[in-house]
This record gives structure tokens, C-alpha cells and sequence, in this order.
């Protein structure tokens, strides 16, 4: 037993002075597991900073060529047209960015373009002379008003069909739809009204009386104001929509066309085609706070969804101007088509980056070079013990 003792004694000794070795084999296996298993959570998380979104598309219908121009808003420059139907003359995209809608007067027809292709998927016929359209929130309907048949074709978007059509006033254009998806407002340019339609029945269960020659209307996010431009009484109408009363009347530019509400709320934008400039309102308080000089023939205007730009269709110029919201200054002016128009929003969400593929930044690379080098290190030290790699 003593024999053993002395055995187990010097073994352990042996071990125990030459432990360096046999503990560091021992243990390293584990400390190549950790290093492992936090090499993959950083490199996890330096990869997630990476996955940006990219800046939204901008949709420009042209009258005179009968297509549209896709401008890509981080560089304002056209990337891509498509050819539509006669006389396109307004465009809307769904919340999803997978649709934009363009309603084609003359042809009296909806091409629905897949964004991811730029290409044409669909063409839905509708009324006599579509001028104005929207898309609810749930992209699940569009809603076009046909000036020459007075009314507004619903379009069930999963299949392309329209599923109803609701009577309205005369002349409709304008189309905006509440945030909840419950309510539709048209404005009806020759009857001097605005259309109040559930979307539940597809019925008019409301007629606000507002201006002279309703054009453009939007609404804010909260669903409690609806902006209508009045081309012949250059002023815009501000309903409450809990009243379907009109609570406000500012006075703006000479014959308003079109109506954007920002993101936030706070500010309503509208292009007065025969000032050639822009008016912006301060919705907290129902008045200008600064215009903004554009192209001619300003039509359309839409706000991007960070609420930092607003674009302006110049039918008279064929461009587009690119507002700051900041300084309401002109910061860029992009040659599209001719006779750019659009009333809807026209505008898509941001995106995932281009092909979804992640990239590192340079303050990843740097941390993963220096992981990369402590696990090289690591192999080494294991190799000079004698352990495989």
C-alpha cells in the first residue's frame, strides 16, 4: 500500500511539475470552444449593423410618354422605366413596396407593376377616365376615382379584379384613405365636395361640402384631418373626420393641385400649378409657414417616409424637385419624363439593402481581424504543446 502510495505520490507530482502541459491540454480544448462560440456572437452582431435599409423609390407616371420613371431617392437619379398605359396619370404604392398602382386615363385601365422586376404584372380595366387613386394600409384594396363616370372602382389587389364600385360626386380625382383603412375621402372637383365612403359597405355616407374644385387630398397619420386642395378657391379645406365637418380654410398659392401630409403630422405640403411653387403648412396652427419655389406646372407631391423630402412633379418642366423639409429649400431636380403628374402617393417605404446580402463595416473588420488573430494564436500555443490542431 505504501509500494502505491509513493506511486500515486510521484505521479501526481510528475503532473503537478510538469503541469503546465498536461493542465493547459486539458483546458484548452474548452478555452478553443469559448473562443469559438464568442467569435460567432460578434461576428452575429457586426453583421446586424450592416443590415441597413436602402432609401425608397420614387414613381413618376409621364402623360407625354406613357410610362414611368423610377427614381431611386439616395442618388436622384432615374434607374429604371416602364412602359404603361395611355396617359398615366397617377401612381400609388402599397405599404409593402411590392406594388405601385398607376391608373391610365385614356385607357381607362390600372397597370400594376412588380417592383422587384419593374415590370408590368397586371392590368385591371375600371371606369371611364381614371385620374386618382390609393391604396388602403393593408395593400389588400386600391380605390380609383373615374372622373368621367363618377365613381370609384375598388380593387381587391390579391386578385386584380375590382370587387365594387361606389357612386360618388362629379368629377372625382382626389383619393385618401385613413390610416385604420375604414374610410375613403374623394374629392370631387365639379361638385365641390368630398365623398365620405366605408369601406366596410363600399357606400357615400358622408358629403362634405369644401372649396371651389376639389383636386388633391391627404390625410394625416392619426386619421383626424383630411387636407383638400381647392384649385379655383386657392385654399385648402381641413375636415375633421370625426364631424366630417370642415374646421379649417388656408389660403395658399394660385390653383393647388396636390396634397402630401408628413409623417409626423405636423406639416401638410401643396403644389400650386400656376405659382409654379409649393406652400407648406403648419398643421398646428392652420397656416403657411413657408413656400417653396419649384418647376413649372408643380402637380403632384408626396413626402418620403422619414418626413426629410418631399418630391414635386413639374408636369410643365418634366423633373422633378426634391425639397429638404428642414430648410424648405430645393436640394436636387431630377429629369424624368414628360408631363410628369401623380396626386397619390407615389413614393414606396424604405427597403432591405439590394440582394439582402450583409457587409461588414470597417470597425467589423477590425474587430473580427483581431478575433481571428487571437484564435491563430491559439492554434499555434496548441501545436508547440504537442496537442493536433
Amino acid at each position: 500500500m505504501a509500494r502505491k502510495s509513493s506511486v500515486s505520490s510521484i505521479a501526481a507530482g510528475t503532473i503537478a511539475t510538469c503541469g503546465g502541459s498536461e493542465v493547459r491540454e486539458a483546458r484548452a480544448p474548452t478555452v478553443m470552444r469559448r473562443m469559438r462560440g464568442w467569435g460567432a456572437v460578434l461576428l452575429v452582431l457586426l453583421l446586424l449593423p450592416s443590415l441597413a435599409l436602402a432609401a425608397p423609390f420614387a414613381y413618376i407616371p409621364n402623360r407625354g410618354n406613357n410610362n414611368v420613371s423610377v427614381i431611386d431617392t439616395a442618388t436622384d437619379t432615374v434607374v429604371a422605366t416602364v412602359a404603361v398605359g395611355i396617359g398615366p396619370y397617377d401612381a400609388a404604392v402599397n405599404s409593402a413596396g411590392t406594388r405601385v398602382y398607376v391608373v391610365n386615363e385614356p385607357s381607362n385601365n390600372v397597370s400594376v407593376i412588380d417592383t422587384a422586376t419593374n415590370t408590368v404584372v397586371a392590368t385591371v380595366a375600371v371606369g371611364n377616365g381614371p385620374s386618382g387613386m390609393a391604396v388602403n394600409p393593408a395593400g389588400t384594396r386600391a380605390y380609383v376615382a373615374n372622373r368621367n363616370s363618377d365613381n370609384v372602382s375598388v380593387i381587391d389587389t390579391a386578385t386584380n379584379t375590382v370587387v365594387a364600385t361606389a357612386g360618388v360626386g362629379f368629377w372625382p380625382i382626389g383619393v385618401a384613405v385613413n390610416p385604420a383603412g375604414t374610410r375613403v375621402y374623394v374629392a370631387n372637383k365639379n361638385s365641390n365636395n368630398v365623398s365620405v365612403i366605408d369601406t366596410a359597405t363600399n357606400t357615400v355616407i358622408a358629403t362634405v361640402a369644401v372649396g371651389n374644385a376639389p383636386f388633391g387630398a391627404a390625410i394625416n397619420p392619426a386619421g383626424t384631418r383630411v387636407y383638400v386642395a381647392n384649385s379655383s378657391s386657392n385654399n385648402v379645406s381641413v375636415i375633421d373626420t370625426t364631424t366630417n365637418t370642415v374646421a379649417a380654410t388656408v389660403a395658399v398659392g394660385t390653383a393647388p393641385s396636390g396634397m402630401a401630409v408628413n409623417p409626423s403630422g405636423t406639416r401638410a405640403y401643396v403644389t400650386n400649378w400656376t405659382s409654379n411653387n409649393v406652400s407648406v403648412i403648419d398643421t398646428a396652427t392652420n397656416t403657411v409657414v413657408a413656400t417653396v419655389a419649384v418647376g413649372s406646372n408643380p402637380y403632384g407631391v408626396a413626402v418620403n417616409p422619414a418626413g426629410t423630402r418631399a418630391y414635386v412633379t413639374n408636369a410643365g418642366s418634366n423633373n422633378v424637385s426634391e425639397i429638404d423639409t428642414a430648410t424648405n429649400t430645393v436640394v436636387a431636380t431630377v429629369a424624368v419624363g414628360a408631363q410628369p403628374t401623380s396626386l397619390g402617393q407615389f413614393i414606396g417605404p424604405a427597403t432591405a439593402a439590394a440582394a439582402g446580402i450583409p457587409t461588414l463595416s470597417e470597425w467589423g473588420m477590425i474587430l473580427l481581424s483581431g478575433i481571428m488573430a487571437l484564435f491563430g494564436l491559439a492554434q499555434v500555443r496548441r501545436r508547440g504543446n504537442g496537442t493536433p490542431a
